[in-house]
């Protein structure tokens, strides 16, 4: 693995542990700040809107430089974001913080899938990728418990100030590691071009309905577990625990898979997740049925998003790519508010906590259906670029066959025409 991709991991690390860590430290920081729980509640949002603000628009401001000078600088802000956080005097600053931190995120996974892609020959791609993705995975395993328990025990301020020091290891990472020819600079122009692409917007809406599924369910996962399962709420966070695991190994296994099937290993993907909430659903009211299924679910859904994320890229046929990389971090923060809100809205018309999991279910087979127009779209690319290779071979045999003939020619013409010399002897 090249050293530059663990640079990219520890960053997802970082960006991971920021984003999720507050859903902890609830309780920690409106004591700290004398608001209630609900508005500290708000920073989630606050920080979800930061994402897609910045993910489109830091990406444009940086196509005109290398991956690694864009990477580097966005690193810097997320670093400063998150130091100003851990001063921040107020509940105001506090979000106001949140949100310049967040700027960074989507622009950092959307230019850092591109310079992973560069770093790795690319039938390995989708693997690059997904090893970066596995810092955010592991965010959710380590770095979430820890970050709690230190606010629970020391001050919710101090992991702030600790994230800050994983902005700081990247950036000296991505210094002495990333190659300056990690991908190349490129023009807005060109990159705003890649969205008159249908297939763009395909791969797009997929990730906003696919993904919407997962949300829909884990948004409310710890009532579901607890008013369905019986599970206890001690137990909560050693189950989430295991979910992290599960998104890591999801991960790490649709990097592998993903590169050899593409969009057909994603079809076959939210197929299971339609079966396995269903399962879900049908099973809840079983403890061990309940955890071993959320497990499961876990795998496969972020096995898709390695995959997702290079195609969008493939399909953009632009140098670099990093707009719409980013564009499709912004979609997967579009399918978190979407997926919520779909489970929100079920809830509130009182048809229990298994309504939302037949909502993620009914999203995931929505998604499949857009995931085989994209099969389909893939396949008839695959076929128009071997035909046109077989054309240019063909071409090219074609040429070496006429140069081989007039060489012949040339050869053995002294010997096809007539001698002079020996007519007239005869």
């Amino acid at each position: 693995m090249p050293r530059a991709l663990l640079a990219l991991a520890i960053g997802a690390f970082g960006i991971g542990t920021t984003e999720f860590v507050v859903m902890g430290m609830l309780p920690q920081i409106a004591e700290g700040l004398d608001v209630s729980v609900s508005a500290v509640g708000l920073l989630i949002s606050a920080y979800a809107i930061g994402v897609v603000i910045g993910a489109p628009t830091l990406t444009a401001l940086g196509v005109r430089f290398t991956p690694k000078q864009t990477l580097i600088a966005l690193m810097v802000l997320f670093t400063v974001g998150n130091l100003l956080s851990a001063l921040a005097p107020g509940y105001g600053a506090l979000v106001a913080t949140r949100v310049f931190a967040a700027l960074a995120h989507g622009a950092f996974f959307g230019v850092g899938a591109v310079a992973a892609r560069a770093l790795v020959p690319k039938e390995k791609a989708t693997q690059a990728i997904s090893l970066m993705i596995t810092g955010l995975t592991v965010a959710n395993v380590i770095g979430v418990p820890l970050g709690t328990l230190v606010a629970q025990q020391l001050s919710w301020r101090v992991v702030f100030v600790a994230v800050a020091g994983i902005g700081l290891v990247t950036i000296a990472g991505l210094l002495a590691w990333m190659p300056a020819v990690a991908g190349d600079r490129t023009d807005l122009r060109s990159e705003l071009s890649a969205f008159r692409r249908s297939a763009v917007w395909l791969v797009l809406g997929l990730t906003m309905v696919g993904f919407a599924a997962m949300f829909a369910v884990y948004s409310y996962i710890s009532p579901i577990l607890t008013e369905l399962g019986g599970l206890s709420e001690h137990w909560i966070t050693v189950v989430l625990a295991l979910f992290g695991v599960g998104t890591t190994i999801g991960t790490l296994l649709g990097g592998r898979l993903g590169d050899r099937w593409g969009m057909s290993f994603v079809a076959a993907g939210l197929v299971a997740v339609t079966v396995i909430l269903a399962a879900f659903a049908l099973l809840s009211h079983s403890t061990v049925a309940a955890v071993v299924l959320l497990v499961l679910f876990g795998i496969v859904s972020f096995a898709l998003g390695p995959v997702v994320q290079n195609r969008v890229i493939e399909v953009a046929q632009v140098p670099g790519g990093s707009l719409v990389s980013a564009a499709n971090q912004a979609a997967f923060n579009v399918a978190n508010a979407l997926g919520a809100a779909l489970g929100a809205g079920v809830l509130s018309a009182g048809l229990g906590y298994t309504a939302p999991i037949w909502v993620g279910a009914a999203l995931a087979l929505a998604g499949t259906g857009i995931a085989l127009v994209a099969v389909r779209s893939e396949r008839r690319e695959r076929a128009a670029l071997t035909a046109e290779v077989d054309a240019l071979l063909a071409a090219e045999c074609a040429a070496r066959v006429d140069v081989d003939v007039a060489a012949w020619q040339r050869v053995l013409a002294p010997v096809a025409e007539p001698q002079p010399a020996v007519l007239a002897v005869a």
